[in-house]
């Protein structure tokens, strides 16, 4: 593995709290680590607050929800937003975006939120795994074990 790879990987893995694994063969992919997330995610000047949070914003104005949760979870997860302040930002969007858009971001903070709960009282550890196959299957179809 190169190391703009390992700095990419590395930097995705903190981002969302995962552990995923470097995957061969996807030009997909290659681009999202190596750029986005070697590249773009590491450059200095913005926080990881303020990228989240700007991430945040685009997939909400876009209404990608399944994204949207990917956010709100790991924001939640790296202790960068409470649940509090992910309702205010979906009622400080809801003015840019419209309200249908808001509501769906409203509606996202709680469920994660409440999922996060409920593993908390059964005393389970986050499942980066489960987090893994979700974001792979949302692009590819797969999950890690499919390949």
């Amino acid at each position: 593995m190169d190391e703009l790879r390992a700095k990419g990987l590395a930097k995705m893995n903190e981002v969302y709290g995962w552990e995923m694994p470097n995957i061969e063969g996807d030009p997909y992919f290659d681009l999202t680590v190596d750029h986005l997330f070697g590249t773009i995610w590491t450059k200095p000047g913005l926080t990881m607050r303020e990228k989240r949070l700007m991430t945040l914003s685009a997939v909400t104005a876009l209404g990608l929800q399944d994204l949207a949760e990917v956010q709100v979870n790991a924001a939640m997860l790296n202790g960068e937003f409470t649940e509090e302040e992910l309702k205010d930002i979906a009622i400080f969007l809801t003015h840019y975006v419209g309200f249908p858009l808001g509501s769906r971001l409203n509606g996202t903070v709680s469920k994660v939120a409440a999922k996060r709960r409920k593993a908390a009282e059964q005393g389970l550890d986050e499942d980066r795994r489960a987090n893994v196959n979700a974001a792979v299957k949302m692009n590819t179809g797969n999950e890690l074990d499919d390949k």
